[in-house]
């Protein structure tokens, strides 16, 4: 089978991956430079320092953490000191042992998977890094997966590594997309975790995504191959979410189309051909993250707002009433139904606010994160019903 060829628009696709992690990150300086002033202690002293991350999906979180270690450990070297970081993203890692083993097999990808007890691999870690003779920053993500499957009980003993010697020879960042994920630790590990460390990552507006794409065109695609009306009409599209992981992936994904059509150049019709395709699979990527009373909730809220701007919190929980009742699912209690609206507003999917003008007394209004309610409601029940039926 022979394959037709042609000139590509992107001179380097792998800049726009997910994975890469660019040499500068547009309006995340105030927290790297944050984050400077948390870990200097770690480069001048050896001491320990901790940092909590946390903003919507598509905030800068991981990127800032992973690009803030790489620069850091140059400035560690300049001190004499040897420091390296490991990511570990807890959703996939899931339990204190599978995150131990990653990071052991960081520094040996050998070790054993099994034959080795959790006290056996701290033991190990710590040898490997009194033998190195480094600093380890230990970062990670999602760890409201890590707190909620097996408490803090993991970066309680991280925070005490050093303690015999009164220096710290491992540094935690905690990322996750909740301001509140930090109060599931217990008091011990809280202590170490002090709440001016917590940094926050807002959504970006639609002039920074705009910076960003201008970044990431100019290291993935060829000169000319990507107009600023196109570069507009992307950061018009992911400003509904504030979330430049969308935009990058709208503008991978509307090169790749150009491709198909041997263009040679992205037109705005590629990137509208992007817009259909990504969110839909963005969208089932964040209702993958769901567990199933949280997509009842959800279902609930975009069937009830499916004619309107937005509901009440009342007409969520009454729709959600009659979702449990269709799904054969028991309801939860009023206060874990605010708690699954709080989950939902976190990720994204949701947004709510206290009423304004023209709604009597104070309650809270819940819209969609511009998501249509039809797309929403179809993807759920399809999950939903897959499920039931295996």
């Amino acid at each position: 089978m022979s394959f037709r060829t042609g000139p590509s628009v992107f001179k380097d696709r792998a800049k726009v991956s997910f994975d890469y992690v660019p040499q500068e990150l547009p309006h995340r300086e105030s927290q790297v430079q944050r984050l400077f002033s948390i870990f200097r202690p770690v480069g001048d002293s050896g001491l320990a320092a901790n940092a909590f991350l946390y903003g919507s999906v598509g905030t800068g979180k991981t990127h800032t953490a992973k690009r803030f270690c790489e620069d850091f450990r140059g400035y560690a070297n300049k001190q004499g000191r040897g420091l390296d970081h490991v990511h570990v993203n807890c959703r996939q890692k899931m339990g204190d042992d599978a995150v131990l083993l990653h990071i052991l097999k960081h520094f040996d990808a050998r070790f054993p998977d099994r034959g080795f007890s959790i006290p056996e691999k701290l033991d190990s870690l710590r040898k490997r890094l009194e033998k190195d003779q480094i600093h380890l920053v230990v970062i990670l993500d999602e760890v409201d997966v890590l707190l909620k499957k097996s408490g803090s009980d993991l970066m309680y003993t991280f925070s005490r590594f050093g303690e015999e010697a009164g220096k710290g020879n491992v540094s935690m960042i905690l990322i996750s997309q909740r301001r509140d994920a930090i109060d599931r630790l217990d008091a011990a590990s809280m202590s170490t975790f002090r709440r001016t460390n917590a940094v926050e990552f807002p959504k970006y507006s639609k002039e920074e995504l705009r910076d960003i794409l201008k970044v990431r065109v100019d290291l993935a695609f060829h000169p000319g191959t990507v107009d600023g009306d196109v570069v507009g009409m992307i950061a018009d599209a992911a400003a509904e979410y504030g979330d430049a992981r969308y935009a990058i992936d709208l503008l991978e994904r509307a090169g790749a189309l150009a491709d198909e059509e041997f263009a040679g150049e992205v037109a705005p019709e590629n990137v509208r051909g992007a817009k259909a395709s990504v969110t839909q699979s963005d969208l089932q990527e964040r209702l993958a993250e769901l567990d199933k009373s949280q997509k009842l909730v959800l279902l609930a809220i975009a069937r009830k707002i499916r004619k309107k701007a937005f509901i009440t919190t009342g007409e969520a929980e009454e729709a959600y009433y009659i979702v449990c009742e269709e799904f054969h699912e028991k309801r939860r209690a009023h206060t874990q139904f605010w708690k699954y609206i709080q989950d939902l507003d976190a990720m994204g999917l949701i947004t709510k606010e206290k009423s304004g003008e023209g709604v009597v007394g104070k309650t809270t209004m819940i819209s969609l994160s511009g998501i249509p309610a039809k797309s929403l409601s179809d993807n759920i029940e399809t999950t939903l019903k897959r499920r039931k039926g295996m």
